[in-house]
């Protein structure tokens, strides 16, 4: 079965947030897109679903881009753009951090609150904290003065450069710097370096000299400028509005549409193959998917496009770079009486530095309806937790392996969980 081309003037792969904010751009400016997704709800990992009562966030409970000003609040911006906006409650602390010393850390709404706390931790860092986040600070400054695309990308920003010169000046310096190197260059203390680590791994998963310095400015002080701001009725608020937005100016989102296939014609895209046979053609084919996904790279046998056809550069690019891991969740609906009120929402823990990259080496924990009561039953809390675990982990295991790994993960989180709510 074929769909004539005229029908859409560009498919889109995918229903993520990413997905989903370039669909929103694309109809904004009038063009008739669609959406394949292959799942039964959109938003990917930025998604919700329901069981029993309680409305779970499939990924991260922790949401930036919501601010009201400048270039950095890219959700506000993306739902405006389909007429769309998402009601959100402010997070006072973006995030409590356990570490190994046992010491807590809080990372305040307010940044001057922020440092003035890090400063108590680190009396003899005073300096190159307020130095090294000061430097953030500036980046985040570059960042939000200008239009946010590929911010990494060298070629975009000479494209800006006449919008806004001294930004992309600014910015420039910064593409081959990571945010460990800079921290070395203020801070001595090897605690508080490891302190840096874990603040860049809670949303790169990697640690401080493999995030750029780019993103470290942008995530380390958006918290502050736009804040954390959880979309009331659940993350998957955000992926429904956009939906709705989207349908709303001509523009449609299939679900149980798993395309495998990118078709080409003179080495070009022209279309998709999906499952079932059912082929769609497009001047323009948008891949939401990983690069991996999208070329068959790393340990894919098969991607969207056809190996003969692959660019030589993706493989290697794929040999510089390593896909981060998947994580492994539990969601759990709980009796309210087991949190008390001002416990922090989100919270992570890292038992020993040396493991931060390992397998369950890091452990996420939020509870989102300290923020939003309505996405439980009346008198109870959900809690949340996920931990990393690569997919090669669980590559080739019958089913009696898989079930007895889910088991002892199962085990193991209720465990760290146990730590901060007995």
């Amino acid at each position: 079965m074929k769909v004539d081309k005229k029908n859409f003037d560009a498919i889109i792969i995918g229903s993520g947030i990413g997905g989903l904010v370039t669909a929103s751009q694309l109809a904004a400016k009038g063009a008739r897109v669609l959406v394949l997704e292959k799942y039964i709800i959109p938003g990917g990992s930025g998604g919700s679903f329901k069981r029993k009562g309680y409305t779970f966030d499939v990924g991260a409970s922790m949401i930036f881009g919501f601010g009201k000003e400048g270039y950095t609040n890219l959700l506000t911006r993306a739902l405006k753009d389909v007429n769309e906006k998402c009601e959100t409650i402010p997070d006072p602390v973006q995030l409590e951090y356990h570490l190994p010393n046992g010491k807590t850390i809080a990372v305040d709404r307010e940044y001057k609150e922020f440092i003035s706390k890090l400063s108590e931790h680190f009396p003899e860092e005073k300096e190159g904290i307020s130095k090294f986040y000061g430097t953030c600070k500036k980046v985040f400054n570059c960042l939000d003065s200008m239009p946010l695309l590929s911010i990494e990308d060298p070629a975009y920003l000479f494209k800006v450069f006449f919008k806004a010169p001294l930004s992309c000046l600014g910015l420039a310096r910064w593409l081959p710097i990571n945010a460990g190197d800079v921290a070395r260059r203020f801070i001595k203390d090897d605690e508080l370096l490891n302190f840096i680590d874990i603040e860049c791994f809670c949303w790169s998963v990697m640690p401080a000299l493999k995030t750029p310095m780019i993103n470290a400015g942008m995530v380390f002080t958006d918290r502050h400028a736009g804040g954390i701001n959880y979309p009331k009725g659940g993350v998957g608020k955000i992926a429904e509005k956009l939906v709705t937005g989207i349908e709303k100016l001509g523009s449609k989102i299939r679900f149980r549409a798993n395309v495998t296939e990118i078709l080409l014609k003179n080495k070009k895209a022209v279309g998709v193959k999906l499952s079932n046979g059912e082929e769609i053609y497009s001047d323009i084919i948008v891949s939401n998917s990983t690069r991996w996904d999208t070329f068959g790279l790393g340990n894919n046998d098969k991607g969207l496009i056809a190996r003969d056809y692959v660019p030589k550069n993706e493989y290697k690019w794929s040999e510089t770079y390593k896909p981060s891991p998947s994580f492994v969740s539990i969601h759990l609906g709980v009796d309210g009486g087991l949190i008390d009120k001002s416990f922090n929402c989100h919270h992570i823990i890292v038992d020993d530095w040396e493991e931060l990259e390992d397998e369950k080496g890091v452990i996420f924990i939020s509870i989102p309806t300290l923020l939003d009561a309505s996405l439980a039953p009346e008198g109870k809390h959900i809690i949340h937790a996920f931990t990393p675990s690569s997919i090669c982990e669980w590559d080739n295991l019958s089913r009696e392996e898989y079930l007895l790994k889910k088991e002892n993960y199962y085990s193991f989180l209720i465990k760290k969980i146990s730590k901060l709510i007995p």
